[in-house]
């Protein structure tokens, strides 16, 4: 196992509602990034579940810094 990787049981997912909360964007905009494969995701019935890891991945990765002339 990777060593960024945990075991399942110990993987926190976030539904949708939660992630657009902390990303502070509409739940259309996490669909989008999901769908899109921008965003990892798991299908739970009807819903959506995203690692908490990947969320915090993507924002890391989204990051637009300002450089200072």
């Amino acid at each position: 196992m990777a060593a960024d990787q945990r075991p399942l049981n110990e993987v926190v997912f976030l539904t949708v509602a939660e992630v657009a909360t902390v990303m502070r964007v509409s739940k259309m905009t996490v669909y989008r990034l999901v769908h899109s494969g921008h965003l990892p995701a798991i299908r739970v019935g009807r819903s959506f579940r995203v690692p908490e890891q990947a969320v915090q991945d993507y924002l890391r990765e989204s990051f637009v810094g300002v450089e200072s002339a």
